[in-house]
């Protein structure tokens, strides 16, 4: 490969596109990697990243798309092999049209998740995917990790929201399917390719995006369970008395709780030191007081023994209280320091089973404390394990590797995936080896070569750099 500062491959981009190269785009959230870059070009538009991945192709030059860095598993940042050129697509945030009545929007692969809902909110609508880092990520990084967020229950993940894409294929022609189509069977589905593909077959450069109407009223609850069992019978319940209302249902363990506890006191706890318990939202249409449905699902719950205490916000200020309690669970565990963090999914019926057998086998493997929390009416479960009380990482070397192992274990054996919502990325390129289908992994390889010959693409991402 050439060097991507080479001067050759610079004349050949064009005018403007080049910028400097920062510190921050070359990082990644858990600090697991240390990125590198020979270059970084900026486009304007779908045209300018068409010329610069076709001059890439020329000179055989790898090509890492950037977005707003923001995911966790090494997807955007590339520690090993000749040094790319990062592609940003910080550039290009245009929202470029809204189509109100149709339930659909355009924007830019460079406009965050926060645009394309601030855009969604002044058409009078709502675009449901929500994560904790809106305010940064991409939509071409959403799209391209397929990610989830906490309305998955509800409305599914990126690829369920997405009803059209424009991208830039490995030899630089653009592929132009912005459809705004609920219905288009014409041959296999490029759009669903590329998404979840991590930038390893092309660039997505914009979306359409599916819009839904806003809610007339919002319930929240935090709600005390006996179980992870009662939890799901609760989901079943909530889900039979509010058929198509239930938005969120996280299950919050009491030892996340203790962590917040621990590292942010500041952070208000609705249920202080509940075993388990559940952060439910309803979303509710005109005509259902909001007060009266939760309190009718809080009190048959409590008839059926499913839940023993419970708070209702009774403001939006009370509500962002619940979620931002919920949405420090992370930083909580990063302030400890997790041995070995997992994100899984599972069939819900699998879930509780898996918790007690993993937590057992977790027990008999030494001193260590175990944070499980997540979307649990999608089945996604972020299982940490952390060092016991006054111990350090540093006391479970031996268990580094060990641990993951034994988990996906479990999680597979019981139809589950190792990777929930994260992706693939390069720090679980050797999960997705070790425990993926040996079919769809041979597929992979074959479309991977047939559209990314020269393997300019995201190198080293999801398949690795063999």
């Amino acid at each position: 490969m050439l060097n991507p500062a080479d001067d050759r491959l610079i004349a050949a981009l064009p005018e403007g596109v080049v910028r400097p190269l920062e510190p921050r785009h070359l990082d990644e959230p858990r600090g697991y990697f240390a990125g590198q870059g020979g270059l970084l070009a900026a486009p304007r538009n779908v045209e300018e990243v068409a010329a610069v991945v076709r001059a890439c192709a020329e000179a055989r030059v790898a090509i890492l798309p950037r977005g707003g860095g923001t995911g966790l598993v090494a997807g955007s940042v590339m520690p090993e092999g000749p040094a790319p050129l990062v592609l940003s697509l910080e550039r290009m945030t245009a929202i470029r049209d809204v189509w109100a009545d149709e339930d659909a929007l355009v924007a830019e692969a460079g406009a965050t998740l926060q645009q394309v809902q601030e855009a969604a909110a002044a058409a009078g609508r709502q675009f449901p995917l929500s994560l904790a880092s809106q305010g940064t990520a991409q939509i071409g990084g959403v799209l391209a990790a397929n990610a989830g967020g906490t309305g998955v229950l509800r409305w599914g993940n990126a690829r369920a929201l997405c009803l059209g894409i424009e991208a830039v294929m490995p030899d630089g022609k653009i592929l132009r399917d912005l459809k705004r189509l609920r219905k288009d069977n014409t041959g296999y589905s490029l759009r669903d390719l590329m998404i979840g593909a991590e930038g390893t077959l092309g660039i997505i450069t914009a979306a359409t995006l599916k819009l839904a109407p806003r809610p007339a009223a919002v319930a929240t609850a935090m709600l005390e369970v006996p179980d992870p069992a009662a939890a799901l019978q609760l989901l079943s319940l909530a889900q039979a008395m509010m058929a198509g209302c239930v938005t969120t249902f996280e299950l919050i363990s009491g030892q996340g709780l203790a962590f917040v506890a621990e590292t942010l006191p500041e952070i208000r706890q609705p249920l202080p030191g509940a075993a388990w318990s559940v952060l439910l939202e309803l979303s509710l249409p005109q005509g259902i007081d909001p007060d009266t449905a939760v309190e009718d699902l809080l009190g048959r719950a409590m008839e059926e023994g499913l839940v023993t205490d419970g708070a209702i916000a009774q403001s939006g200020q009370q509500a962002a209280e619940f979620w931002n309690l919920r949405e420090h669970l992370p930083e909580a565990n990063r302030r400890i320091g997790a041995i070995s963090s997992h994100d899984i999914s599972l069939p819900l019926s699998e879930i509780p089973r898996f918790i007690a057998d993993a937590g057992a086998m977790i027990a008999g493997m030494g001193d260590m404390r175990i944070n499980c929390f997540g979307h649990l009416g999608d089945g996604n479960l972020h299982y940490n394990v952390f060092p016991g009380a006054g111990r350090s990482r540093a006391d479970y070397a031996d268990l580094r590797f060990r641990l993951p192992e034994a988990v996906y274990q479990m999680v597979v054996e019981r139809g589950g995936s190792f990777s929930a919502e994260h992706g693939v990325g390069r720090l679980k390129v050797a999960d997705l080896e070790r425990w993926g289908d040996p079919v769809k992994l041979s597929a992979m390889r074959a479309i991977k070569a047939a559209l990314d010959p020269h393997g300019i693409m995201n190198p080293g991402a999801v398949l690795g750099l063999g």
